[in-house]
């Protein structure tokens, strides 16, 4: 059983400028309790054919001759402190794009990742500003930064939302992922994540206000199945355990 969303390692629309890659399965936790992780990209074409690539997944010769067909690509994100691991190849890929790293990325990747970077640590101040609204939210664990493209109405997370769908799991997986809080059609912040931000809820709900307000068609995520409609609805579900 596999938790993927063939076919993997290649362009799939969302909307006109926005496109996902599905990635390989990857295998997170402490351990002995590692579970599959499906994993997922997103890519935004920008003014000038400019492509804002956002948690790159691994690179393929298919895919990154699918990826020069649509415009040259400019930035790399990584945008939380576990999602940077295939970054190194992109840049080897594309050597003249500017790398923008998280929080506490740099300390752990350590030598994986040896080349210049520039933070991703504030709301503005990016090349991207204009089309693409920057959102750092700041847990004790780790700072995840999201993204909403204006013109699409997409919103895109990491690990703020997880969505596993019980049909791809294993029982034992179906078990963790409802206790975790990470069940599709429930799916949510971590539980072990929420507590990250048990001494920040404040600012991680008016973090939620400002997204929700933005008014997101839709939700991309990382990991599970992405929201395609009803996305302030869905940020309103999803974290409707902040008002508990």
């Amino acid at each position: 059983m596999s938790t993927t969303y063939e076919p993997v390692n290649t362009l799939k629309p969302v909307h006109e400028d926005v496109w996902i890659v599905d990635g390989p399965e990857i295998r997170f936790g402490p351990p002995g309790l590692k579970m599959p992780f499906p994993t997922r990209m997103t890519i935004v074409r920008l003014a000038g054919q400019n492509l804002f690539i956002h948690s790159p997944t691994a690179l393929s010769d298919m895919l990154k001759a699918e990826v020069e067909k649509l415009g040259t690509v400019r930035w790399i994100v990584g945008p939380n402190r576990i999602h940077y691991w295939w970054i190194p190849q992109w840049h080897e890929a594309w050597p003249q794009a500017e790398v923008f790293l998280a929080p506490r990325i740099r300390e752990q990747a350590g030598d994986h990742i040896r080349f210049d970077a520039s933070p991703l640590d504030g709301a503005d101040g990016y090349p991207w500003d204009s089309e693409i609204a920057t959102l750092p939210v700041a847990g004790s664990y780790m700072t995840e930064v999201e993204f909403f493209h204006r013109a699409s109405r997409t919103l895109i997370l990491t690990d703020l939302i997880e969505n596993f769908e019980p049909r791809r799991l294993s029982l034992w997986m179906r078990l963790l992922t409802w206790l975790g809080g990470v069940q599709d059609p429930h799916g949510s912040m971590p539980r072990d994540m929420r507590m990250t931000f048990s001494a920040d809820r404040q600012k991680l709900r008016t973090a939620i206000d400002t997204m929700i307000g933005w008014a997101p068609e839709r939700i991309i995520i990382a990991h599970g199945r992405w929201y395609r409609r009803d996305g302030a609805a869905e940020l309103r579900r999803a974290f409707g355990w902040l008002e508990g």
